[in-house]
C-alpha cells in the first residue's frame, strides 16, 4: 500500500502519517524502487491502533509509551490516568458551568465573574462610596480571579468586611489624596490599618500567594503619593507578621 492508501484504509491523513514518521512514534516502511513507501498489514494494524488510542486523548508521548516494548506502563495504567484527569476537566467545566450561570442570572451591572465566597464576603460589606474601599475590592476581585484567595481566606475577613469601624480607615485614606508624602497623618493610620487586620487572616493566606513580583508596584502606582505611603507601610507590617 502507498502511503494515501493507507490513510484512507485507517482514516487518517497523509500528513498525520509523516508527522508519525517524524516524530518515530510509526517506522518507515522499505521503499518500492520508485521511491515510494510500501506499507505492509502490519503497518495498518499499528497505525489504527495509534488513531484508536489518539482519540482516546492521549498524547503522542503516552502513546509512544503504551507501543514500546520496555515501556513499562501498560495500557491500563494510561487509560486510567486518562480517565481521572477527564474528570478533572468535567468537574472544572461544571464549576464554569455553575458560575456562569449565576453571571447569568444576575442584574445588569452586577456581573463580576466571582466566586461565591468572595461575593458573600463583599455582601457583608456596608455600602459606602470611598474610593479606597472600591480599590480594595477591585484587588481581592484580582486575587479571587487568579486563585491567590480561598474560602479560608474570605471566611476570617468576614467580620473586617462588616465592622463600620473599617470604613472610618477608609475614608481617613481617601483624606489623603491631596497630601504630600510626610503629612503627619500618614504613620497613625498606616499603624491603626494593620492593627484592624487579625491575626486569623495571615494565617489563611497561603505562604506561595504572598508576593507576586510587580504586584506591589502596580497597586502603589494606583494612590495619590501620600495615599501610596500609607498603603506602602501596610504591605511591608503585613508581610512581616506574615514571617513571623
Amino acid at each position: 500500500m502507498r502511503i494515501g492508501e493507507i490513510a484512507a484504509l485507517v482514516g487518517v491523513t497523509t500528513r498525520a502519517i509523516r508527522h508519525y514518521h517524524h516524530v518515530g512514534l510509526l517506522p518507515e516502511p522499505e521503499r518500492r524502487p520508485n521511491g515510494y513507501r510500501a506499507y505492509s498489514v502490519r503497518d495498518a494494524v499499528l497505525l489504527a491502533r495509534v488513531r484508536r488510542l489518539t482519540e482516546l486523548g492521549l498524547s503522542l508521548d503516552e502513546v509512544r509509551d503504551v507501543l514500546a516494548d520496555d515501556a513499562g506502563r501498560d495500557l491500563a495504567d494510561v487509560l486510567e490516568e486518562l480517565d481521572a484527569d477527564l474528570a478533572r476537566q468535567e468537574a472544572e467545566i461544571g464549576e464554569r458551568r455553575r458560575r456562569l450561570a449565576v453571571l447569568l442570572a444576575a442584574e445588569p451591572r452586577e456581573t463580576e465573574p466571582l466566586s461565591p465566597a468572595l461575593a458573600a464576603l463583599l455582601a457583608k460589606a456596608p455600602p459606602t462610596a470611598s474610593p479606597a474601599a472600591a480599590k480594595d475590592r477591585e484587588h481581592l476581585t484580582l486575587l479571587d480571579a487568579v486563585g491567590s484567595g480561598g474560602q479560608d481566606l474570605y471566611a476570617v475577613l468576614g467580620p473586617l468586611a462588616a465592622d463600620p469601624a473599617l470604613l472610618a480607615l477608609y475614608e481617613r485614606l481617601d483624606a489623603l489624596a491631596e497630601a504630600p508624602t510626610d503629612d503627619p497623618r500618614i504613620p497613625a493610620l498606616a499603624a491603626e490599618l494593620v492593627a484592624a487586620v487579625p491575626d486569623e487572616v495571615f494565617a489563611a493566606i497561603p505562604a506561595e500567594g504572598q508576593v507576586v513580583a510587580g504586584f506591589q508596584e502596580a497597586l502603589l502606582a494606583e494612590y495619590a503619593p501620600a495615599q501610596a505611603e500609607v498603603v506602602r507601610r501596610v504591605m511591608e507590617a503585613f508581610m512581616q507578621r506574615s514571617r513571623g
